[in-house]
């Protein structure tokens, strides 16, 4: 019995998702709503009804003009919030109640779309379709415990772990980066087990405290050279390899 819920819990589906925002405050809207899941992805925007503060606009290349959406200068097509919910929350259903991940959403991406959820009673919908939620900035401190990195962040972690970089702030970006990560980092399933939380558990304390480390010692290789040999390719949505450095937006 115990293999076999291993080997169930080894093909279990996972979407890494990401969300842009107006800003970084507790009343902040979504503008892009992304999620991927080996081939299949969704990139979805949204025209919010508030602002973009200056300083997310400038790091993101979002702006509002008139009610319509513009990035980097480019209009965007846009979808009311409660369709990107929708469409979301059939995403995940089409994948079979598959774990939700993404960096630093425990703190940020949840609370916002827990709240947003509510907003349009879509909540317990969105949770059956779910089966937990793992935050890899937490997760990522744990498994690389013994290298002396001075930033989680994901562009960083890209960066030292994978050796390429990427246009990070944009959600579809992030997500497929992210991917790629998280198959160099090959976390084990009891670690997987601690960093999961669900939606009404997320304000909880995290189970694993990350220690500080100081900055890479003298002479030591990036540590892409040590996780080169388990790189694994994704394919994109025409089955062709989704590379990482300089991989242009996709549009639906």
């Amino acid at each position: 019995m115990q293999n076999t819920e291993e080997a169930e819990g080894a093909h279990q589906a996972l979407v890494f998702f990401d969300l842009e925002t107006t800003g970084l405050g507790p009343s902040c809207e979504i503008v892009q709503l992304a999620a991927v899941s080996g081939g299949h992805w969704l990139n979805l925007y949204v025209v919010p009804h508030g602002q973009m503060q200056r300083g997310a606009a400038k790091v993101t290349g979002f702006k509002v003009r008139r009610q319509r959406l513009y990035l980097h200068r480019q209009p965007v097509l846009t979808n009311s919030l409660r369709e990107v919910l929708i469409a979301f929350i059939a995403f995940l259903q089409m994948l079979g109640r598959p774990l939700v991940i993404g960096h630093n959403i425990r703190h940020f991406d949840c609370p916002l779309l827990a709240r947003t959820l509510n907003e349009f009673d879509l909540r317990t919908e969105f949770e059956a379709s779910v089966s937990g939620y793992v935050d890899t900035l937490p997760l990522a401190r744990e498994v690389l415990k013994d290298y002396c990195l001075q930033s989680f962040r994901q562009e960083n972690l890209v960066r030292e772990l994978l050796g390429v970089s990427y246009k990070a702030h944009d959600a579809l970006e992030d997500v497929r980066a992210l991917q790629a990560l998280y198959n160099i980092l090959r976390p084990k399933a009891e670690v997987i087990c601690r960093h999961t939380f669900t939606l009404d558990t997320m304000c909880s304390k995290p189970a694993v405290t990350a220690a500080k480390v100081s900055g890479r010692l003298p002479g030591q290789r990036p540590l892409w050279e040590h996780f080169k040999q388990t790189v694994t390719v994704t394919e994109d949505h025409n089955g062709e390899p989704d590379r990482l450095l300089n991989q242009p937006l996709l549009s639906k």
